[in-house]
């Protein structure tokens, strides 16, 4: 699928910013949860992306109205 590139993109950078810079040894279903949502709250409001010209996504959508 065409969609499959930027999804394994994706959990690389959730699991490498996340679960292996904290060094996890073993999580629960709640302790997943929280830290994905926490992730993609962070990778779409403040993590700052050379590609949209060092901004987030959600500022680089907001010039782009």
């Amino acid at each position: 699928p065409a969609d499959n590139a930027p999804i394994k993109s994706f959990h690389s950078s959730l699991k490498s910013e996340t679960f292996y810079l904290d060094g996890l040894k073993y999580t629960t279903t709640a302790i997943v949860e929280q830290t994905v949502e926490d992730y993609i709250h962070y990778y779409n409001n403040i993590r700052i992306q050379a590609k949209l010209n060092n901004q987030s996504p959600v500022q680089y959508r907001q010039l782009a109205v």
